[in-house]
């Protein structure tokens, strides 16, 4: 048996590869969504001309309720993900909820070619929308607890790759609305985009078991029972500054039972036997509560970041209107909004893979997420017309991408630390828990914050 030394290379690094592709594909669904919200108003926010009368049709607030709808089943399901993880396989979860994803998004593509009333098109946007972030709650528990398991570094790796995928959305969006193609084939090849993104995620995670490196860390029994191992030697005196102590070792060679603790005195050793009891409760995987305990602070961190991010974007960011009128119009909210956030939360994320400050022990980390606050009423002061109750007190293109910029770093930048941070605040026999527990809690700051950004959109 390897010990934990012994670990194979990530020979080219494929498993980081992998995981990258794995982290973009839990947030294709939410962000191909996010960032088709001006194709779904232009089929229901419609506008009619009667007798000269430009009259508006039903207001659907199509934002609000998506970014609501895509986060309460995310928070269901990862609560029920949380809990009962143990008693699914990990294949079924996470290929199964991958299978469901593509036939859910090959469905979305195939309507944009079918006519439909506004209210039921509404009605099965949003149910597809439900059921899509249902199964990507799901994966996401999944893959946050798997990747749990491995250095820390790969968890950097993965939340960079989920950065990534508002990124390839945004872009995507910005090739459909330069193409020459008529708006419906234009949305068809940017629903079929994700498609071949999720079918891609989906052969990925199957090779992921063929790779040596992998297989290493994700072989649980394995990790445990070294783990385990490790912990007993060192209590009984039998390692020391990391190496087996000669009479020890001797003794194991002898056939002595680990959990054996050996006293040298003189030169004979006395054996003394550690409880049974004592034994077993360090190859038991601690309770859910018992991880809570220790990683509360992170839970508490990224579940603030996303009330902030989601309060505002997109529900709030994507009404804000340019001050230079034309072409740009069509490219301003996808390149100001949607592409700046996602490019600058990818930069966030992908920087912890070098820089992690503050550490995790810092009582300053708390106080830096709890500091972004302060971008909610400087993003509700931008140009967002038809306001009820602000003023417009920044209203030029510049200052609001620089207020984005910003505002997206921070958000990835300590998305990615209290992710990250977490697992190493608990044995790796209960890092799986402890990444499950906080998309738990990641959940839970999206949906308090699309809930928020119904109260925030009526101010403005």
């Amino acid at each position: 048996m390897k010990g934990p030394t012994d670990a194979p290379r990530d020979r080219g690094w494929f498993v980081g590869i992998i995981f990258f592709i794995l982290g973009l594909g839990t947030l294709l669904p939410w962000n191909f969504f996010m960032t088709a919200s001006m194709y779904f108003n232009s089929r229901l926010n419609k506008i009619e001309r009667s007798n000269g009368t430009v009259v508006a049709q039903k207001e659907y607030y199509f934002n609000n309720w998506m970014t609501l709808l895509s986060q309460l089943p995310l928070l269901l399901c990862t609560l029920l993900n949380s809990f009962f993880y143990q008693r699914i396989s990990e294949m079924v979860r996470i290929a199964g909820s991958l299978v469901f994803i593509l036939i859910l998004f090959i469905f979305t593509a195939i309507l944009v070619k079918v006519p439909m009333e506004e209210d039921r098109f509404f009605s099965v946007t949003m149910a597809t929308i439900w059921f899509i972030n249902s199964f990507g709650a799901v994966l996401q528990g999944s893959l946050f607890g798997l990747v749990g398991l491995l250095p820390q570094r790969y968890s950097a790796v993965f939340m960079s790759g989920q950065g990534l995928a508002g990124t390839f959305a945004a872009l995507a969006m910005l090739i459909s609305i330069a193409s020459d193609t008529d708006p419906k084939t234009a949305a068809l090849g940017y629903f079929i985009t994700p498609c071949v993104g999720t079918l891609l995620t989906l052969l990925s995670y199957l090779l992921l078991p063929r790779l040596e490196f992998a297989r290493f860390y994700l072989d649980k029994s394995r990790s445990y029972e070294v783990e385990t191992t490790d912990e007993l030697l060192k209590e009984s005196g039998m390692v020391q500054n990391g190496k087996l102590n000669g009479k020890a070792n001797g003794s194991l060679a002898n056939g002595d039972a680990i959990g054996e603790e050996v006293e040298v005195q003189g030169d004979s050793p006395k054996h003394n036997f550690l409880p049974l009891e004592q034994a077993e409760d360090r190859d038991r995987k601690s309770t859910v509560m018992e991880v809570f305990k220790k990683i509360w602070v992170m839970a508490f961190c990224v579940v603030f970041v996303f009330t902030v991010t989601l309060a505002v974007f997109p529900a709030i960011t994507v009404d804000v209107k340019t001050i230079y009128p034309g072409k740009w119009e069509s490219y301003f909210i996808p390149v100001c909004c949607f592409l700046i956030f996602n490019v600058c939360d990818w930069i966030g994320r992908t920087v912890t893979t070098l820089v992690q400050r503050p550490p995790k022990e810092s009582c300053l980390f708390p106080v830096l997420v709890v500091s972004r606050v302060v971008f909610v009423p400087l993003l509700m002061l931008c140009n967002v017309p038809r306001r009820s109750y602000l003023p417009v007190f920044f209203s030029h293109d510049a200052v609001f991408a620089l207020i984005m910029m910003l505002f997206s770093l921070s958000s990835g930048y300590c998305v990615c630390l209290s992710m990250s941070y977490a697992p190493q605040l608990v044995a790796s026999k209960d890092a799986e828990t402890a990444g499950a527990l906080m998309t738990f809690f990641l959940a839970l700051g999206l949906s308090i914050g699309a809930g928020l950004s119904f109260l925030l959109r009526l101010l403005v």
